[in-house]
C-alpha cells in the first residue's frame, strides 16, 4: 500500500511538471508569434508559401534590403498616402529609404511582361472597349450552335472570367496607368512588352492606342521600368511595312529614357521587338528585312534591333532561323497547348537556340481560361491551383537557364493569364473566379519571389 501511494504521488508530480512545461513552451511560442513582421513574404520555395496553413510561417526574404541597394536609375516619385522618396544614382550618398520604397523590389530587366493598353470605358473613352468583348463562335457551325452568342455588358458583365480590382478601367486613365506601373515594379519585373499596332490601326475589337505610348513610357520611367514593343499582326504586315514601323518606333520613342535596349554578347545595346504571329509571314519575306543581304535589310543600320519570333510548332524553329530572327518566345500560358508552350520541350528548344546563336525566351503564366469569350474552349483551361501552376512554369523556365523570361501576362483578362490584382465578385448570374484564399496581389508577390530566385541562380550560372 505504501509503495502504491508513493507511485501515485510520483505520477501526479510528473503530470504537474509536464503540464507546466507545456504551458511554458506555449507562452514562448505566443511571444515569438508577436514578433512576426506585419508584411511577411513568401519564404518557402516551390509553392509551400501558398499553402494556407503555412502562411503564418512565411518570412521576409532575407535579401530584400540587398535588392533595395541595387535599385538603379532615375528619380522615382511615390504617391498616395506614403512618404515620397527620390532615388538618384548620380549622387554618391545613399538616400533615406522609407516604408513604401521597402515594399518595391528592384526591377529585374531580364523579366519581361506582356501588357495591353486596349481597355476603355465611358468616362475616358465615351464607351466600353474590350470589356464588352463579343462571344466568339466556334468555326464548326454544329458546335457553335450549342453555345451562347452576343456581347458582354459592362461594368457588371465583362469579357473575362476574373474581375479586376480596378474595375472595368480605361487604359487612358492616368491613375490606372500609375497603379499598373506600381504593381509591375512591386513584382520585380523590369521590362513592359507593350502590345502595339501602327498609328491608326487596332485589333478588330479595339481602337488605336499608339497615342498612349508616350504616357505609358513616362509613367514607366517614373518607376524605373523599361518599355519594349510587342508588334501585333496588323493588316499587310510584311518586310516593307515592318521596316517603316520599326523606323517610326525608334525615331519617335527611341530617345525616351524608358525605351528598352538590350545588351548583346558583343556589347551593343539594341532595341528589342517581339513579333506576334510571325509564322504567318513566310521566311523569305522576313529574310528581306532581317538578313544582311536582304532587299529591305535593317541590319547594320541605325534601326537594327533584336527581333524575337513566336514559336508555336516545332518546325517553326527552322523557319525562324532561316528568316534571320534573333530569337524566339513561346507566349502561350497553356502548358501542352502548343509545342512551344509545353514545358518539356524547352530544353531542346534552348539547345537548338544555343547551337544557332539565337535567344530562347520561354513564356510563363499563372494559368489560362478564356471561356468568357470562347465558351467552347474549356479543354484549354489551365487551373491556377492556388499559384502552383505559375510556380511550376517558373521552375521549368529556370531549368533551361534562359537569358530572359517573359510573363504572359500582366493584364490579358480575356484569356485569364493576368497577374494584375483581381477581386471576388458576384453579379446576377455571373460569379467571377478569384485568387482566394490569397490576397489580390498574390501573383505579384510570387513573381517577385521568382525574380529574386532567378537573380540568385543566374549568379551561379555565370560563375
Amino acid at each position: 500500500i505504501l509503495n502504491y501511494d508513493i507511485m501515485a504521488r510520483f505520477r501526479r508530480r510528473t503530470c504537474i511538471i509536464l503540464l507546466l512545461f507545456i504551458l511554458f513552451i506555449c507562452s514562448i511560442m505566443m511571444a515569438l508569434k508577436t514578433l512576426r513582421p506585419d508584411r511577411a513574404g513568401f519564404g518557402d520555395p516551390f509553392g509551400l508559401g501558398l499553402l494556407p496553413e503555412l502562411q503564418q510561417r512565411t518570412v521576409v526574404l532575407d535579401n530584400k534590403q540587398n535588392s533595395l541597394n541595387r535599385v538603379q536609375g532615375d528619380t522615382v516619385t511615390r504617391v498616395s498616402n506614403f512618404h515620397s522618396i527620390a532615388v538618384n544614382t548620380m549622387k554618391a550618398s545613399v538616400p533615406p529609404v522609407n516604408k513604401l520604397e521597402e515594399e518595391l523590389s528592384s526591377p529585374n530587366y531580364n523579366f519581361h511582361i506582356f501588357y495591353y493598353s486596349w481597355f476603355g470605358n465611358p468616362q475616358f473613352d465615351g464607351k466600353y472597349i474590350h470589356w464588352n468583348h463579343p462571344l466568339l463562335p466556334h468555326w464548326d457551325p454544329k458546335i457553335a450552335n450549342n453555345y451562347p452568342k452576343g456581347r458582354h455588358n459592362p461594368p457588371e458583365d465583362i469579357g473575362a472570367n476574373f474581375y479586376p480590382e480596378l474595375g472595368s478601367y480605361s487604359s487612358k486613365d492616368p491613375s490606372v496607368i500609375e497603379a499598373h506601373m506600381k504593381q509591375m515594379r512591386s513584382a520585380s519585373t523590369g521590362v513592359i512588352v507593350l502590345s502595339w499596332y501602327p498609328p491608326g490601326m487596332a485589333d478588330e475589337n479595339g481602337e488605336p492606342t499608339d497615342d498612349l505610348v508616350p504616357v505609358i513610357m513616362d509613367y514607366a520611367h517614373k518607376y524605373n521600368l523599361k518599355v519594349t514593343f510587342h508588334i501585333e499582326p496588323y493588316k499587310d504586315r510584311d518586310d516593307r511595312s515592318m521596316y517603316h514601323n520599326v523606323k517610326y518606333i525608334i525615331d519617335k520613342y527611341g530617345g525616351h529614357p524608358a525605351f528598352y535596349r538590350h545588351k548583346t554578347s558583343t556589347g551593343r545595346f539594341l532595341p528589342m521587338f517581339y513579333v506576334y504571329d510571325s509564322y504567318v509571314t513566310i521566311p523569305e519575306i522576313w529574310a528581306n528585312l532581317l538578313t544582311v543581304s536582304g532587299s529591305q535589310s535593317i541590319r547594320n543600320t541605325p534601326y537594327d534591333a533584336l527581333f524575337i519570333a513566336l514559336l508555336v510548332e516545332e518546325r517553326h524553329k527552322h523557319d525562324i532561323h532561316r528568316s534571320g530572327f534573333d530569337g524566339m518566345y513561346t507566349y502561350f500560358a497553356t502548358n501542352g497547348f502548343s509545342y512551344g508552350s509545353s514545358h518539356h520541350n524547352w530544353a531542346s528548344l534552348k539547345a537548338f537556340c544555343d547551337s544557332n546563336n539565337l535567344m530562347f525566351i520561354p513564356s510563363v503564366g499563372p494559368g489560362y481560361i478564356d471561356t468568357s469569350i470562347r465558351p467552347w474552349n474549356n479543354h484549354n483551361t489551365r487551373n491556377r491551383v492556388n499559384g502552383k501552376y505559375y510556380e511550376t512554369a517558373f521552375s521549368a523556365a529556370l531549368l533551361v537557364r534562359p537569358e530572359i523570361i517573359s510573363i504572359t501576362s500582366f493584364n490579358e483578362w480575356h484569356e485569364g493569364t493576368q497577374i494584375e490584382k483581381a477581386v471576388p465578385k458576384r453579379t446576377g448570374q455571373v460569379v467571377y473566379l478569384d485568387y482566394k484564399p490569397h490576397k489580390p496581389n498574390v501573383y505579384l508577390e510570387l513573381t517577385q519571389k521568382w525574380s529574386e530566385k532567378y537573380r540568385k541562380e543566374q549568379e551561379q550560372w555565370l560563375m
